[in-house]
This record gives C-alpha cells, sequence and structure tokens, in this order.
C-alpha cells in the first residue's frame, strides 16, 4: 500500500483516527488550526505538517474530520485542493450538511478531485478502536475505491445514496437520538414526581415497546451524572437547527424536530457553549427541581 493521506483535525475523533490509518500503513500527514493537538499528531506517528496545503501536498486522499460546517469551509480551500495529487478524492467525515458541502464539493471538482461525505456516528472510544459507523453519500465507483481506508476505521459502512445524502442520514439519525434524550428525561422526571421509582420505571422502559438504543446503551451513564461531555452544545444546536431549516425548505412537518431544537437552543443559552450531548437533560433536571443521578441506584 502506498497511499498518502491529507487528514485535517486531529481533535477528540481525529487523533485515533490518525494513529489508526497509521497502523494500517497508510502515510499520513496531519494538520490541525489548534497547536496544542501536534502532540496528538506525533504520538500517532503520523507526519506533523505546518499548514493545511502542505499537509496536503501530492496527497491521494484528503481527510477532514472538523467540527461542523464552518471549520470544513475554512479548511478546503483552493490552495489546498490545488496540492493535492491528480485523481485524489475528499472525504469529508465531519458533522456537515448537504447545503453547505454543495459548494465545497463543486470546487472540488473543479479541481478534478472526487468527494464523499462520510459523516461518522460514534464516540472517541468508538474512533479508537475503529467501530465508527459512516454514513457515506457518493459515487459507488468511488466509495469501492476507499474501502479499505474506510474500514480502518470503521466497522459499520452504510452506503445511503448520492452526495450529501450521507450528511443528511447523519444529521437525521442525530436529531431522532437528542429527541429520544429529552423524551426520556421527560418520562423520568414525571415518573418519579409521580412516585414510581427511576430505577423501576427505566427498567420497565427497557423491556417495552418504547425501548430505544439510548435507553439500552446512553441512559445509564446519564443515571451517574454523565451528560456525555464529547461534543459542543452549540454544535449540537446547529445540527437541530440545519434540520429544522431543511424541513421547512422541503415542506415536511417538523414541530418535534423544532421542539427539540428549542430545548437544545435554551440549554445553549442557559449554560453557553460548552461540552455536554445530554445538556439538555441537565436544563430539564434544574427546571424539575430534581437530579435523575440522585434517584438512580448505581450499576451493580
Amino acid at each position: 500500500m502506498d497511499v498518502a493521506v491529507c487528514l485535517i483535525g486531529v481533535g477528540r475523533m481525529g487523533e485515533h483516527i490518525c494513529s489508526r490509518l497509521v497502523r494500517a500503513g497508510y502515510r499520513v500527514r496531519a494538520y490541525d488550526v489548534d497547536p496544542e493537538r501536534r502532540a496528538a499528531v506525533l504520538a500517532s506517528e503520523a507526519q506533523l505538517a505546518v499548514s493545511a496545503d502542505h499537509a496536503a501536498a501530492g496527497a491521494d486522499v484528503l481527510l477532514t474530520v472538523l467540527p461542523g460546517p464552518a471549520e470544513v469551509t475554512e479548511a478546503v480551500n483552493d490552495q489546498v485542493l490545488k496540492a493535492l495529487a491528480p485523481d485524489a478524492t475528499w472525504i469529508d467525515m465531519s458533522s456537515n450538511t448537504q447545503t453547505d458541502a454543495e459548494p465545497l464539493r463543486r470546487r472540488a471538482a473543479s479541481h478534478g478531485v472526487s468527494v464523499l461525505d462520510a459523516p461518522m456516528g460514534g464516540s472517541p472510544a468508538d474512533a479508537a478502536a475503529g467501530r465508527l459507523r459512516l454514513f457515506v453519500g457518493g459515487e459507488d465507483a468511488v466509495l469501492a475505491r476507499h474501502q479499505p481506508l474506510l474500514s480502518a476505521v470503521s466497522t459499520r459502512i452504510t452506503h445511503v445514496g448520492g452526495h450529501g445524502a450521507g450528511y443528511t442520514a447523519k444529521l437525521l439519525v442525530n436529531l431522532l437520538w437528542f429527541g429520544q434524550a429529552v423524551a426520556t428525561a421527560e418520562v423520568l422526571l414525571l415518573a418519579q414526581r409521580a412516585g414510581v421509582d427511576v430505577n423501576v420505571m427505566t427498567e420497565t422502559l427497557a423491556l417495552s415497546p418504547a425501548s430505544s438504543a439510548f435507553i439500552r446503551n446512553d441512559l445509564p451513564s446519564l443515571l451517574v451524572g454523565d451528560y456525555l461531555a464529547s461534543f459542543g452544545l452549540d454544535h449540537i444546536h446547529d445540527q437541530l437547527a440545519a434540520v429544522t431549516t431543511f424541513a421547512e425548505q422541503l415542506g415536511t412537518p417538523h414541530s418535534l424536530a423544532a421542539a427539540v431544537r428549542q430545548v437544545y437552543e435554551d440549554a445553549l443559552t442557559r449554560y453557553g457553549p460548552v461540552d455536554g450531548e445530554l445538556l439538555a437533560v441537565a436544563l430539564l433536571e434544574e427546571q424539575a427541581g430534581m437530579l435523575l443521578r440522585s434517584m438512580a441506584q448505581p450499576p451493580t
């Protein structure tokens, strides 16, 4: 294997992706705007780049692992695209939107660069273990060409459609997950106020038709006071706002989506742009005057 990869974004997720690609035999040159991330690059034994276009020089694959659309738009400029090897591919693993990414896709095409959107689902631990979930949009042939690279970081690669479909699928998955978090918290707070034990209610939900992956896998973290500080509340709100805007443009009903977005907007106003995927639940707890973790028995 002699594939050169330019990796832009070496944060919580990117550092593990960088390490896995190096261990899989790819030649990785990595860059992050945050100088404090340089240690992560060196620890992975990737080559540290001094700029994004330096990282892109002669690379066969441009891989972006960034927090959101603004960071991707800033990173994927003409200088970077021009520096790539002929017939290169840009794979965006960021939480982006179809609307924000489309001008960049056209820009890449003007430089002869193929594009895949492959936003990821999972935690930093999933990234370290190579078990990310990827939602891929783009052409079959391009995905087939880069299947080995993506398989180095993911065990679940779903080709959901053409360009932009991966972004949309990931946003909708996130919407449903955040909606389940809010709904589950409301249920448990109401149950407790009504005199139903939280542990009994949790077990009842897990074994009922109302069960979900959130209840089975993520609720235990919440019940010990873990609000999952792995992603910024501001970026979560931006994603939910993008979904409601998209729904408005397409003319589909979205009253529940708007309600979930409003809860996260209120949480952002209350706590600021801090990390915490479940801080909307913290807001509901504050409004109810009780903490779910104080009512739950610790796991045995």
